[in-house]
């Protein structure tokens, strides 16, 4: 017999769904019951399409009912915050979001809050760090809410997949909730340990970790739920049976390239085509585009409103694809998806998984098709590396905003940014980390330190470096086992109660063919072989470089270097082969700046198919006035490469060779942030004699080569010297591109 809170529940659900013959999910209504009739603390891992976002809705509305405040929705993306209120509105749940996109509608959701007007309100984990949300909005929040949710919970785990420290400020959140405001974490994506980080976050140590975090249902439908302390937690099977999985290895960037212009018109419907990097996901989309494909890129470059038009795009099928990195992944919904194809591996299966579950949502079958690269692991170890705080930085960091708070001030980013050479990412990172942990603030006007005493926790960040290596093997082993995919994928996440699918590649053999087009493998040489990245020349001086170089003055006005870089002191806009992160050229430039065995640096001649590829990047350059002279940056790394290559591309195009600067000082902070790297050029390079005496008599444009660009102030404070020496124009070129 079904109880009156059922019977509510399974009301609004047929007019969320407008669906009349609608009806639960197993977990569905236990969920719902235990946050409305019992007010508990819940946390749902269930496979994307399960429905948790009913779970939330409904609730919301259930405890409206009850005279409940609004429901706050902790939620990650933008795309997924509007997809929400979309979906919310439709059902007739009164919906708004808080975030960087609507700052003009901020005043009338807070009246619309006042008046009652709102059932749920979304805001993006960030607003919690936000001094004006903080002092403006949560303490009326705080004393009305009446359900706090935390969308895609993975987040809060330093273990997870996709860890965002502002997540960890939920923790604080829910103890400064009204007794009796009932919680609900949700996500598709937690293996064991996140699920035991979620459940600490959320307050609650399990009592039993090896029973009660792994209380799997048998089958389908018979799912079981178990407490952690005081949080009600409901785990469902993860096999997915929409989806079809395989695994095609090739040898080369070129041949994945081409296999996807060979059958991305035989995929189904429209989908997804995932690359690990920006560059990757650009190339691909010029060259599928070249071949009279209609995809777009989307990647964290991609400007908002492009993005969303993308999305628009993809979800009414006027594109076959969208090339994307992971800045397209939690909560895109489009039920009807075809196909995800990834071109290179992701660096867990529980990131795979979470991305292949974009696919196969409603009743569609979907296929999936993993392409992984020769470069994956490299691209894996950059990304781990760049986010991972470390005991110099943070210790850095800590004590000049020790020193600053002593003196009454609070320092912006880039203010901090000329007193540790950290890069600004890496630092927005940092500070918020030291913020969850209670040893740095946000205030209106920057960063304090706090005084709590903090310690660098040096063995967690080793076991998470540690889980990480351990994950990326299992990516690597998923490529080869024997194992069904679906099934591999599932025990990964620690759902052991899955079953072979029975068709993916392992089960049933290769669905996809592996057969090319000869023809089309020399379209994507020929796109993947494109050279020439722009180098765009420094236009104005780092804010603070007088803090860095207190001696940094310009030598006709003696005025500190700051603000604009005069027009007639710049480079021109330059150009590189490639960029390391290349699907073309960058896979043979990383085999060239790539460390040998003992971790030492590769240096020799310039490769002859390189020597080539500069030249052609220079004969399609398309300069106002073509160099009359070259001249090379020295480099402490790669001497012999950097030779030979100015001296070939000097004797090539029959060019003066004024030889290279002289090194007065090896240049400091490679790196680390712009105004550090800016300060340590200063003063390194030193314009030879014969340079400046042919400069002085045969004035024009000059070739300045070097053999890999960062941060571009080497190229800037070297043209500044060439030009005043006599330079008509300089032309910065590398052979490679950091990023």
């Amino acid at each position: 017999m079904t109880s009156p809170l059922h019977r509510e529940a399974l009301e609004l659900l047929h007019k969320l769904t407008a669906n009349p013959a609608a009806h639960f999910h197993p977990g569905q209504f236990e969920s719902i019951e235990a946050l409305v009739e019992h007010r508990r603390r819940a946390l749902v891992i269930q496979r994307t399409g399960w429905g948790k976002s009913a779970v939330y809705f409904l609730s919301a509305l259930l405890l409206r009912r009850r005279g409940a405040g609004p429901a706050l929705i902790v939620s990650p993306l933008l795309a997924l915050m509007r997809d929400q209120v979309e979906a919310a509105s439709r059902a007739g749940v009164r919906a708004a979001m808080v975030n960087s996109s609507n700052v003009t509608e901020w005043d009338e959701v807070r009246e619309r809050l006042a008046a009652g007007e709102i059932d749920v309100l979304l805001v993006g984990p960030e607003r919690l760090n936000n001094p004006a949300f903080r002092e403006e909005w949560l303490p009326t929040l705080l004393r009305t809410i009446g359900l706090l949710v935390i969308d895609e919970a993975h987040c809060i785990s330093d273990w997870g997949h996709d860890f965002r420290p502002d997540y960890r400020r939920i923790r604080d959140l829910i103890t400064h909730l009204p007794t009796g405001v009932p919680v609900l974490a949700t996500t598709a994506t937690a293996n064991e340990r996140v699920v035991q980080d979620i459940a600490e976050q959320l307050g609650a140590r399990s009592r039993d970790t090896g029973s009660a975090a792994s209380a799997w249902g048998e089958g389908e439908g018979l799912i079981q739920s178990a407490a952690l302390d005081d949080v009600f937690i409901l785990r469902g099977p993860l096999s997915r049976a929409s989806l079809r999985l395989g695994v095609l290895k090739l040898h080369d960037s070129e041949a994945r390239l081409a296999w996807l212009l060979t059958h991305l018109g035989q995929l189904p419907g429209s989908g997804i085509i995932y690359t690990l990097t920006v560059s990757a996901a650009e190339d691909t989309a010029a060259a599928l585009r070249s071949a009279g494909y209609d995809v777009l890129p989307y990647t964290g470059k991609t400007d908002a409103d492009e993005r969303q038009e993308a999305e628009a795009a993809l979800k009414g099928n006027r594109v076959k694809a969208l090339v994307a990195t992971s800045a397209l992944g939690m909560g895109f919904d489009k039920p009807d998806l075809g196909f995800v194809v990834h071109l290179g591996a992701p660096s867990s299966a529980v990131a795979y998984y979470q991305q292949v579950g974009r696919a196969g949502r409603g009743a569609i079958k979907a296929d999936v098709l993993l392409l992984p690269g020769a470069e994956d692991r490299e691209i894996w170890h950059y990304f781990a590396t760049v986010s991972m705080p470390t005991a110099e930085n943070t210790s850095a960091v800590l004590a000049a905003l020790a020193e600053s708070t002593a003196a009454g001030q609070e320092l912006s980013v880039p203010a901090l940014e000329t007193r540790v050479d950290v890069r600004r990412s890496s630092l927005e990172l940092l500070l918020k980390v030291l913020a969850v942990e209670g040893a740095t603030e946000r205030r209106s006007k920057g960063w304090v330190a706090t005084g709590a005493p903090w310690q660098y926790d040096a063995p967690r960040y080793q076991r998470v470096q540690q889980a990480r290596v351990r994950e990326q093997d299992a990516m690597l082993a998923y490529q080869s086992t024997q194992q069904c995919r679906m099934q591999f994928l599932a025990f990964e996440l620690d759902d052991r109660t899955a079953e072979p699918c029975g068709m993916c590649d392992v089960c049933a053999g290769p669905w996809y063919s592996a057969d090319i087009d000869p023809k089309l493998v020399e379209g994507a040489r020929g796109a993947l072989s494109g050279t020439g990245v722009p180098i765009e020349p420094r236009g104005m001086w780092p804010t603070g470089l007088e803090r860095v170089a207190p001696g940094a003055v310009h030598e006709v006005t003696g005025k500190p270097l700051r603000g604009r870089i005069a027009p007639e002191e710049r480079a021109e806009t330059g150009r590189a082969l490639a960029r390391l992160t290349d699907l073309g050229w960058g896979n043979r430039l990383r085999e060239i700046f790539t460390l040998d065995a003992n971790g030492q640096p590769q240096d020799g001649p310039v490769p002859a198919d390189l020597g080539r590829a500069c030249l052609k990047t220079l004969a399609e350059w398309g300069w106002e006035q073509r160099p009359v002279a070259l001249i090379a940056l020295p480099s402490p790394v790669h001497p012999v490469l950097t030779d030979s290559l100015a001296r070939g591309l000097a004797q090539a195009g029959k060019l003066a060779d004024l030889g290279t600067f002289e090194l007065v000082k090896e240049p400091a902070h490679f790196g680390g942030n712009s105004v550090f790297r800016c300060g340590g050029v200063l003063g390194a390079y030193h314009l030879p004699q014969a340079a400046a005496d042919y400069l002085a008599t045969d004035p024009g444009p000059v070739l300045l080569v070097a053999d890999r660009v960062d941060s571009r102030w080497s190229f800037a404070i070297a043209a500044r010297t060439l030009r005043a020496a006599g330079a008509t124009a300089v032309l910065p070129f590398a052979l490679a591109a950091t990023h």
